[in-house]
Formats: structure tokens, sequence, C-alpha cells
């Protein structure tokens, strides 16, 4: 092709046309990534494959594809998410507890309120959990058992340092004025072990998690940290039930690299909508006994803004990096 100076004036134009031509085939037939920053099988890859799933139904057939990116306990796979292209390609299945504290905690390549928010699923609140046999009945009896001395009350966090499960230990603390002592666990499993074993008095860890060994008969939960009881575990009482103003859990969606198109973002919020309202998607969440917080775009982008003040005023009030 011969290059004059018309077609060389024409390249701006054409450069500019061609995300509008991007926008307007999309999904087409190549596949929309779903990264989850966690390995497979977690709480995180759970709704990643469930929205790889059903999503596809209300987006034209569009196919997806689960990419697990962990790393530096959801660093890795959050940053790649923010760095990804925003032409509706890539998408992250995020906890919004870990965007919003691994920056109070370390220095990050992303920002939390550049993500493009789409929809919130899951919202899994956490739990004070005992053995059955265990002598403390409700979350009273947990502070008057910590208040007979500072650290006489061991609790185990199914996350470690950091996590929900231990902001609900800090956020209890401060609310009934006592001080527990804080084993971190590297995962659920491995608390849950030393709970039925007795080498701690305490775990916390989440809901959903607990719910199993509880309908066994094998473990009580002294509360849960949710504005309501969540059905599954109706007859659990919350820390609000009991007078303490705590709230926590393990709030996990979906979001988007910076600046996605308008166009684009619109037909996601959509979609998952119209999943979130479908009888297969609500069967199949019910079967399995996720506990739903259904929001989608601005909605949720204003639940996560609401929960990373919340944090941040925790961290300042009680730092947990480094212990």
């Amino acid at each position: 092709m011969m290059i004059t100076r018309r077609s060389l004036a024409a390249l701006p134009a054409l450069a500019l046309a061609r995300p509008a031509l991007a926008q307007g085939d999309w999904p087409g037939t190549r596949p929309i990534e779903i990264i989850v920053p966690f390995p497979p099988g977690g709480g995180i890859d759970i709704i990643a494959r469930i929205a790889s799933r059903f999503l596809p139904q209300h987006l034209g057939g569009a196919n997806f594809l689960v990419t697990n990116r962990p790393g530096a306990g959801g660093q890795t796979g959050s940053e790649a998410v923010f760095a990804a292209r925003p032409d509706g390609w890539t998408l992250g299945a995020i906890s919004s507890l870990n965007l919003t504290s691994i920056p109070l905690e370390r220095p990050v390549r992303w920002r939390t309120e550049e993500f493009t928010f789409l929809a919130n699923m899951v919202d899994d609140p956490c739990g004070l959990w005992v053995r059955a046999d265990s002598p403390l009945r409700t979350l009273a009896d947990l502070r008057a058992a910590m208040a007979r001395g500072a650290e006489t009350v061991s609790v185990g966090s199914a996350a470690g340092v950091g996590s929900d499960d231990h902001q609900l230990l800090l956020a209890f603390e401060e609310a009934a004025g006592v001080r527990a002592l804080h084993a971190p666990y590297n995962g659920t499993a491995q608390v849950v072990r030393d709970l039925l074993g007795g080498q701690v008095q305490v775990a916390s860890y989440n809901m959903s998690e607990g719910l199993t060994l509880m309908q066994e008969g094998r473990t009580r939960c002294l509360g849960q940290a949710a504005e309501q009881r969540w059905q599954a575990a109706a007859q659990v009482p919350t820390f609000r039930e009991q007078g303490f103003d705590v709230l926590g859990g393990s709030a996990r969606g979906f979001v988007a690299p910076p600046g996605l198109p308008a166009p684009i973002k619109d037909r996601l919020v959509a979609g998952f909508a119209a999943m979130f309202a479908s009888r297969d998607f609500l069967d199949e969440v019910a079967r399995i006994n996720l506990p739903l917080r259904l929001l989608t775009g601005d909605a949720y982008r204003r639940f996560v803004m609401e929960e990373a003040a919340t944090i941040g005023a925790l961290f300042q009030r009680r730092p947990w990096a480094g212990r």
C-alpha cells in the first residue's frame, strides 16, 4: 500500500475507531477470562465457576474461562485484574475485604475505588465457634471469660493475621473491652482440627464453613456477625442481638479493570442481575448453602467503599500488620 500524507492523517481516526468496533463485537466468541486470585476450591473460586456456568445464559451465550492466579494472599491476581485492558474480556472474582485490607498493610498496584464494580454474590458472615461441650454458651459468657485476664482465652483465626476472621476478633475485643490470645492459622481445616482437639478454646471462621460440624452436633456458634440471621443457621443469634455492635464476614463478587466502557459495563451488570433472578441459579446456591447478598453496579460499589471506611478506621485503632 502506498503511504501518503492523507493516509497518515487518517491513522488517528482509525485508531480511535477500533475500541468502538471491539465494543460492538463484544462478547463475540472470544472467552471472557475470570481471574481468581486464590487457588481452586475456595470460596472465591466457587463463585467464579458458578458465574461461568449460569451467566452465559444472560449474555448471549458468551464463553467464560476461569483462571486461578494465587500469590501474596490474593495480591498477585488482584493486580493482574487492575492492570488488564478494559475491554470486557478480563474480569476478576474478588473478596472486597481483601481488596481494601491489603493496601493498609503494604504497597499494592491497585486503587480499590478505581475498579469497575459489577456484582456481589455472597456475603459469608464470620462467627465465633466453640466445641459442643464448651462451657461458653453466649458472647456474654465469652466476654466474662476474657475479662478474667488479658489473653486468658485462646482464639484461633482460620485465615490468620488481617483476615476477616482476625478482624472479627479485633472488633469483638473493642466492643467487649477485652483481649484474647490470638492464634493465627493458615486455613479453616487446621483451626477446626485444633478447636476439636482442645488446643484452642474458640475459633473464628465463616458461617458456611462451620455449618456441617454444627449440624452434626460437634461444634456450636456463639454468634454470627451479620445484620440478620442467615437462614441456614437461624438458631444462631447475631452479635447485635447479644448487645455487641459488630459486623464482619467475607463479601465475594466481581469487578473489571478501571475504565471499562459504559456499554460493556451495563451489559455485564444487567447479565448479573438477570442471573441473580433466575431459578436455576437460586436453586444451585441453595443446594450448596451459599449465604447470598446480591448487589449490582453502583450499589455494590457503595457497599465496598463503606466497608473500606470501616476497615480503615479499625486499622487505625488496632493495626494488625506484624501481629
